[in-house]
C-alpha cells in the first residue's frame, strides 16, 4: 500500500532532495520560512515509515510542484 500528497509549488531541484529527510535540514531560502521550521517533520516521517518496515520518497522538479509518498507493507 502506498500513500501520497502533492503540492503545485515552487517544486525541489534534486540536488537538494537528498537532505530533505535529514534532521534540521531545509531546501528553502526563504528567511521566514526557514525560521518557522525546525527542519524535523520529514525527518520524523521517514522514522515512522521505516519503524513499520516501509519507506518513503519524493517526486520534485522545479516548477513542477512536489509529491510526497509512503509504502507500507501490507500484513
Amino acid at each position: 500500500m502506498w500513500i501520497g500528497v502533492a503540492d503545485t509549488g515552487d517544486g525541489i531541484p534534486s540536488e537538494k532532495q537528498g537532505m530533505l529527510f535529514q534532521r534540521f535540514q531545509q531546501v528553502d531560502d526563504d528567511l521566514e520560512r526557514r525560521q518557522s521550521g525546525t527542519g524535523l517533520g520529514l525527518a520524523i516521517s521517514r522514522e515512522l515509515v521505516e519503524m513499520h518496515g516501509g519507506r518513503i520518497w519524493v517526486e520534485s522538479a522545479p516548477g513542477k510542484g512536489s509529491s510526497f509518498i509512503f509504502a507500507l507493507p501490507v500484513v
